[in-house]
């Protein structure tokens, strides 16, 4: 028994022994597999040989560890498609506006909710600080920005307490922020890529914390713009270097530079550029395509490659109200119930809420987008037109395109605003508001020479397009600059500007006959908000309203554009994922 249990273990040890061997040896082929896949895989160009990030070779940079782009703060991905759109229910308003009509939408992010009070009182702060109002060159930047918190009010109803405390208390800092114009609402998106990509260079290391700068003040056009930076990074806080910390690795450089190191302290590496992936893409309000593909979530009703059913919500189903057993009879959404009744019985509320409530109160569609039927209605991006038929363009449609380039000086400069170069604009019901922020790039729009032989556009306004503009009219055999004034498709009221002595603005209405409220600054506004009833919850129904007013019951939420591959997960070719 002992000789054969001897015997055994020689056999054992000389098994693990060669077993050992064989492991080092596929361990040693691996790393050279690796190494010699590291010198002709992706760090090499596939069509010259040359080698990426190799100083030898001239230091030619390429991003070629970048994956995939990532989910910016608060959004969702939203992964794109074709879906029918416009309205698959019965007209009852006979309007005739929302035409179902097949279109294609890219994947992109939007933002789980609504923009809240909180948010948006951070985002008045940073003007505040920024651009104090104390100073007359600043103060109309601020006032610009300021929701009308007089919205609230209504001659027969008792409201003053909205008023006063709807956007600044506590006890609403997580409700939809109202109030807020269409081109407030487009601000705060500018504000907000800068303010996020200067959190990704903080991080980075390759910015300082600008606010805690000991010889550094923010205000004005010292502050930190993505547009600025990407043009020209020695150009922000006037050239100071000290507002950089470190740069990212610069393969460029020789041996002879990397030798000789600067003073202690001072800037190394390289700044980022866009070919980097680092930084955000620009933050906007969602196209009216965009909103109404989100909320529709029509990606749960996906089998295979077709879908099933109709949906009349942003959840499945023709009822309001939950038809789980646990649930079962509670509203799904903050909408008005009927007249005189907003939110239901004391005790016993249908919905929770009176006007707005919280967000994120009631469950998510398909895609993780809270409220998109109910509490606000939101701002999209669109310019309004009554019909969408099928002559618009059928992927990513888009109406208010108006193309401009960057303005270059005599010596070739990108503009910057300064702080004595503010611009300001008055719109129709009086207020005041920049044209541009200092320490942002300034922007013209293209010339008819820019544009001269392109095939896919003409001219730099194209807001009106096949539906307002000269050629849609009976005149559009002639040229623009035939006109002293531009040929109105729509009759829509114009506020006649006069300028009194004392340079004030004379405020007065349109007293000529007019046929429509629709016109080149009239932008839509989607979804069923606190004060509507159930037939405006339906995605496809859309409402317009000029760009500089806003109401109680209008809110927005942000969007950005999805880069390479629609989305995140792997492709599968059949079958439910």
């Amino acid at each position: 028994m002992i000789l054969v249990l001897s015997f055994i273990k020689n056999i054992n040890q000389k098994i693990m022994k060669k077993f050992n061997s064989n492991k080092v040896l596929l361990l040693v082929l691996a790393t050279v597999l690796l190494v010699s896949c590291g010198k002709s895989g992706k760090n090499v160009s596939s069509l010259t040989g040359w080698e990426y990030n190799n100083p030898k070779y001239g230091g030619f940079q390429g991003n070629t560890e970048y994956k995939q782009q990532r989910n910016p703060p608060g959004m969702v991905l939203i992964e794109g498609g074709t879906f029918t759109m416009g309205g698959v229910q019965d007209d009852v308003m006979f309007d005739w506006n929302t035409t179902p009509v097949k279109q294609q939408v890219r994947s992109f992010y939007m933002d789980e909710a609504e923009v809240t009070n909180i948010e948006y009182s951070l985002y008045l702060q940073y003007l505040e600080k920024v651009f104090p109002p104390s100073d007359d060159t600043y103060r109309k930047i601020y006032q610009a920005a300021l929701p009308d918190t007089l919205v609230w009010r209504n001659t027969l109803g008792f409201n003053e307490l909205l008023t006063e405390n709807y956007l600044r208390h506590p006890s609403y800092a997580e409700y939809p922020v109202v109030g807020v114009s269409w081109i407030q609402a487009t601000e705060f998106c500018k504000w907000r890529t800068d303010r996020v990509n200067e959190k990704i260079l903080v991080d980075k290391g390759v910015l300082h914390t600008l606010f805690d700068h000991d010889s550094l003040k923010v205000e004005g056009a010292n502050r930190f713009d993505t547009e600025s930076y990407l043009t020209n990074p020695n150009g922000l806080f006037e050239g100071d270097s000290s507002i950089y910390y470190k740069g990212i690795k610069d393969y460029s450089s020789t041996k002879k530079e990397k030798g000789s190191k600067g003073a202690k302290g001072s800037f190394t590496g390289r700044h980022v550029k866009t070919s980097d992936g680092i930084l955000a893409q620009r933050f906007r309000l969602p196209t009216e395509a965009e909103w109404e593909y989100a909320a529709k979530a029509l990606v749960e009703n996906r089998e295979y490659n077709s879908i099933r059913g109709r949906k009349k919500y942003s959840w499945n189903g023709n009822s309001t109200r939950e038809t789980s057993r646990r649930y079962k009879g509670d509203q799904m959404a903050n909408f008005k119930q009927g007249k005189g009744d907003y939110s239901g019985l004391a005790g016993w509320s249908n919905d929770g809420a009176d006007i707005t409530m919280k967000i994120k109160a009631y469950k998510p569609n398909a895609y993780g987008l809270y409220d998109m039927s109910g509490n606000v209605s939101e701002w999209v991006a669109d310019v309004y037109r009554p019909i969408i038929d099928n002559d618009a363009n059928d992927f990513n449609y888009f109406r208010g395109n108006v193309y401009n380039k960057k303005v270059i000086d005599k010596e070739g400069n990108v503009v910057i605003v300064d702080n004595n170069d503010i611009v300001f604009d008055t719109l129709d019901n009086g207020k005041i508001v920049p044209r541009d922020l200092p320490g942002s790039v300034k922007y013209e729009p293209i010339t008819k020479r820019d544009a001269f032989m392109r095939v896919n556009y003409e001219k730099a306004y194209n807001v009106d397009s096949k539906d307002g503009d000269l050629a849609s009219t009976r005149n559009y055999y002639k040229d623009e600059d035939d006109f002293e004034t531009k040929p109105r498709m729509y009759n829509s009221p114009e506020i006649p500007r006069q300028i009194g002595e004392s340079g004030l603005i004379i405020q007065q209405y349109d007293t000529k006959t007019r046929t429509t409220l629709i016109s080149d600054k009239t932008r839509v506004y989607k979804g069923g908000s606190w004060k509507d009833r159930a037939f405006w919850l339906d995605p496809a129904q859309r409402r317009y309203l000029p760009e500089f007013m806003a109401t109680s019951y209008i809110g927005f939420r942000c969007a950005t554009d999805r880069l390479g591959h629609m989305s995140n997960s792997r492709r599968r070719k059949s079958g439910r994922r």
